[in-house]
């Protein structure tokens, strides 16, 4: 999974698609690929994150979260909690 990660960004795109980019890795790992998200998203990239990791859906600028097929709630993350 890091090699995938290292693989998609290597080229400096704009915009990365990432689905459950931490789902196989240990919570030190994961944290770290979120904070190279957070610090690649600094620098103009833009990420659009598939997750079921409520904190991990914390490090983005917005959250869409989907039930059943519908938006359920879609806003800025200060405004979820």
């Amino acid at each position: 999974q890091l090699v995938g990660i290292a693989r998609a960004i290597i080229g400096k795109p704009r915009l990365l698609l990432a689905d459950e980019p931490t789902g196989n890795l240990h919570t030190s790992q994961g944290a770290q690929i979120m904070d190279l998200f957070a610090q690649l998203h600094q620098e103009g990239m833009t990420i659009i994150q598939v997750t079921h990791n409520e904190k991990n859906a914390q490090y983005g600028a917005r959250v869409i979260k989907l039930e059943d097929g519908f938006v359920r709630e879609d806003g800025p993350v200060d405004s979820k909690d």
